[in-house]
């Protein structure tokens, strides 16, 4: 009599393989007769073919991004605590004190620019002419959008969520018109050029930093969020046309005195051409402005549009 033994093996481990499509990792499975929970399960995706485990890359990369970006902005250096492991966690705002710190910047900061506001309409009303306004509030303008070089420490320390290099840009080109070009060419405080981008940035600020300050107190009033993503769409050009008008108009001046300029020879062996210089800054707002401003444009509609239609730009 002879007798047949037979063992039951585990089905062999799925090999792995690239699907020809570039955004697809597949795994070919064994036949589903040899593990036939696995056969049913893959035989009930409709859109893949027999045999066949579906495994988005970009859906990967987008997971493995928000992780990475919720371990970074809690400042956890990678590592997740037993909270994370349960869960998604949201974002930390600033702690007590940054937000206080930053209340009362804030606060300061719109006090500062109503004061500017108020003078030029108190120049204004007392001398019955728009001309030659900026020397009413040269003092506290200079102080004022000086003292915006906080922010960009804000940045860099990470009490603010915000780009070190976008708010470095924003900052920085209004501190360089008001002491590299207003305060170094006297001759162009009196245009009205500069009178343009000084009334587009006193509005402009009120506006921004009454809502920097509402919002960190949770109680942000619609008319001053509406204005915020609404009144760029005019002061924005404005401001933008008042600084053009402002260097050009001091052009000459600078050429003429050679200011700040290096010419050869020197020890140092270089030159600088201050003049070709504010050229090249006149001539970088072409590309620039338009795309900052349709961005903005953009946010408007995605902020101040209804909840269903938020859900198209998000």
């Amino acid at each position: 009599m002879v007798f047949t033994a037979r063992f039951l093996l585990p089905p062999p481990a799925p090999t792995p393989r690239v699907s020809p499509w570039p955004r697809l990792i597949t795994l070919t499975p064994p036949p589903p007769s040899s593990y036939p929970l696995l056969g049913r399960a893959h035989s009930a995706s409709s859109c893949l073919l027999p045999g066949q485990v579906e495994i988005g890359i970009l859906d990967m990369a987008a997971a493995a991004t928000a992780v990475s970006s919720t371990t970074k902005g809690n400042g956890t250096s990678g590592r997740s605590g037993p909270s994370e492991a349960s869960g998604p966690r949201k974002k930390k705002g600033p702690g007590p004190l940054a937000t206080a710190y930053l209340v009362i910047y804030n606060v300061v900061m719109t006090a500062g620019w109503l004061v500017i506001a108020v003078g030029l309409v108190r120049a204004y009303l007392a001398k019955g002419s728009y001309h030659s306004l900026y020397f009413s509030i040269e003092k506290p303008l200079k102080f004022f959008q000086t003292g915006a070089l906080l922010e960009i420490l804000h940045c860099a320390i990470g009490i603010v969520p915000s780009s070190v290099v976008l708010t470095s840009f924003q900052v920085m080109s209004r501190v360089f018109l008001i002491w590299a070009v207003t305060h170094s060419v006297k001759e162009v405080q009196s245009e009205d050029s500069v009178l343009l981008f000084v009334i587009a940035w006193t509005v402009t600020e009120i506006i921004r930093y009454s809502f920097y300050t509402f919002s960190l107190l949770n109680h942000l009033p619609y008319i001053i969020k509406w204005a915020r993503y609404t009144l760029f769409i005019v002061l924005y050009p404005m401001g933008v046309s008042g600084e053009l008008l402002t260097i050009y108009a001091a052009l000459p001046f600078v050429r003429q005195a050679n200011l700040y300029s290096i010419s050869l020879p020197n020890k140092y062996n270089f030159s600088f051409d201050y003049y070709a210089f504010l050229i090249l800054i006149m001539i970088s707002y072409i590309p620039l402005f338009p795309q900052l401003y349709l961005h903005m444009i953009h946010q408007r509609r995605k902020v101040l549009s209804h909840p269903e239609e938020q859900k198209k730009y998000e």
